[in-house]
């Protein structure tokens, strides 16, 4: 007798960067509700707790970053850490630029290289990596996100074709979403329907729509997607 074992319902390692708030949170209630064991660190502590969610206080910025206490199989990696630093560039400081770049690109290398050794252990390993709109679309005040961003989705590609057939790299280019980072763009009801207009959905997107997608590129449906740059931003960098 053959019995065939569906991969897609077994239990996974994934170690989120990121998951106390926003699309990180998210992404690890759906992963959750999979059954799926969950690896969090993040600077604070999740709003909730559950038996299969492991957490790590941490900080991407400081230059003892470590993830410790990592399962010894990994099968998925998401780095959600960002920034939405908008200035003109006559005011951009070093300091600006150089902490965009560290928190957005250097970080996500950081992640990847201590992760490196159990995602090797994988039969199906995925990463998922986050840029923005705004390296496609020419954004005024853009400048340090967009640099940093860029650097994202050179990293992505650049680490499909590296970790290729073993490890799937991909990346998630999100308009402005309503999450606690975009707080201070989103704070009134005026601010989210000028939002909402800029967008041919009409609509400002939410951390669910970011998440979902993030979980569908951990999954094996995903299975035949590599170096890819999903733009989920309500149709902002392709219809006008």
């Amino acid at each position: 007798m053959f019995i065939t074992i569906n991969t897609s319902t077994m239990k996974k390692n994934i170690v989120i960067i990121g998951a106390s708030s926003g699309i990180g949170a998210e992404l690890t209630k759906i992963l959750l509700a999979q059954g799926n064991h969950v690896y969090s660190y993040s600077r604070n502590q999740p709003e909730f707790t559950h038996e299969s969610l492991q957490h790590q206080t941490t900080d991407v910025t400081h230059t003892d970053f470590q993830l410790n206490q990592l399962p010894d199989i990994i099968d998925g990696l998401v780095y959600c850490p960002g920034t939405i630093n908008l200035k003109p560039v006559r005011r951009l400081t070093t300091e600006d630029i150089i902490n965009d770049f560290n928190i957005n690109a250097l970080g996500a290398i950081k992640t990847v290289q201590q992760a490196y050794k159990g995602l090797r252990k994988s039969t199906s390993a995925s990463i998922v990596l986050f840029s923005s709109v705004a390296v496609q679309t020419g954004m005024a005040f853009h400048t340090s996100i967009a640099a940093a961003k860029g650097a994202v989705e050179g990293i992505t590609r650049s680490l499909a074709a590296e970790l290729a057939p073993t490890i799937r790299v991909n990346a998630i280019a999100p308009s402005l979403t309503d999450t606690p980072l975009a707080e201070t763009f989103l704070s009134t009801d005026e601010k989210k329907t000028q939002s909402a207009q800029k967008h041919p959905l009409k609509r400002v997107g939410t951390a669910s729509d970011q998440a979902e997608i993030a979980a569908y590129l951990l999954s094996e449906k995903a299975g035949w997607m590599i170096g890819e740059i999903l733009h989920i931003d309500g149709g902002m960098s392709h219809i006008r």
